[in-house]
């Protein structure tokens, strides 16, 4: 189950309390030093101690030794444990020098350093596209693999991102973590959250270089930014038509497949997008999360408010 090696390259550095340390700075000082590794057989992350090595298996088992008192999630390792009960804490130690922003684990600190100095370090030597984690150039290269090492055990759905796969998870156990303090409602990935909130705030803190449109979400933003380059990465293998963004082509397979993997758990109703069986659910919660700031009226769906302001601007 492990390997010892020696390499100049290294995907994941850990300290012996089990958290990730600065991967970057860390890195320079080991390939100043020439050091070895111990690597991980099925994920190939690597480490400086074997007792780390040790500890990072059980992340690729089914043991939990660390439980939270809260929610009741279980943790392989004591350094995710304790960055995970700042989501009940609330607790932001790390704080940016430039901009006052603050965050809940340091490595998010360092990568958000990196949008002030626009600093990206590690490349993709297939395509080029340059990206300021190490573990985002792992996770780029699936890309181009089509490599999906993750799998639920419980419906053997396979994904390319362990972080995709957790949030997968929680599609059996219904956990939803995070909630909106305006309104409730919850969420199972904190970055739902954040661009939840946008709906209360019409925040749209990314703006486009070229025709300065700004958007509420980042990957809008980047989304957009294909309509200047006309740039379509991703096609389907059976028509052969582009995207722009990877999530628009399983939504594009279903006009082949005529499938429908989404269900209403009240009147059990299909459809072939997640996004539209939200939009149904809100017809049996009469939940109406889009309001228009002129009238009030509110709407099920936020498209549906575009169409509504046209009322007030005729």
């Amino acid at each position: 189950m492990e390997t010892y090696i020696k390499t100049n390259e290294t995907h994941l550095i850990s300290n012996l309390s089990g958290e990730t340390v600065d991967n970057d700075k860390n890195m320079e000082n080991v390939i100043d030093k020439n050091k070895e590794y111990f690597e991980c057989d099925i994920c190939g992350d690597k480490f400086l101690k074997k007792l780390l090595l040790k500890n990072h298996l059980l992340s690729h088992s089914m043991e939990r030794p660390y439980t939270c008192d809260i929610c009741g999630k279980g943790f392989s390792q004591k350094g995710n444990f304790n960055t995970h009960y700042r989501i009940h804490t609330n607790e932001k130690p790390f704080s940016c020098d430039v901009c006052n922003k603050v965050f809940s684990h340091k490595s998010n600190l360092n990568v958000h350093l990196r949008t002030h100095t626009n600093e990206k370090p590690f490349s993709c030597d297939v395509c080029g596209k340059g990206l300021s984690r190490r573990r985002d150039l792992t996770r780029h290269y699936r890309i181009h693999t089509d490599e999906k090492p993750f799998s639920c055990h419980v419906c053997y759905k396979t994904f390319s991102d362990k972080c995709n796969l957790n949030v997968h998870l929680r599609t059996h156990t219904k956990e939803k973590p995070f909630s909106c303090h305006v309104c409730g409602k919850g969420f199972s990935r904190g970055c739902d959250l954040t661009r939840h909130h946008h709906i209360h705030t019409d925040e749209k803190p990314f703006s486009c270089d070229v025709c300065y449109k700004t958007f509420s979400e980042k990957f809008n933003l980047n989304a957009h930014l294909q309509t200047h380059t006309k740039e379509k990465p991703f096609s389907c293998h059976v028509c052969g038509k582009g995207f722009s963004r990877r999530r628009d082509l399983p939504r594009h397979y279903h006009i082949h497949t005529d499938e429908k993997p989404f269900s209403c758990d009240v009147c059990y109703k299909t459809f072939s997008e997640k996004f539209n069986l939200n939009a149904h659910l809100q017809t049996h919660t009469k939940e109406k999360p889009f309001s228009c700031h002129v009238c009030g009226k509110g709407f099920s769906r936020r498209r549906d408010l575009p169409r509504h302001y046209r009322i007030h601007t005729n």
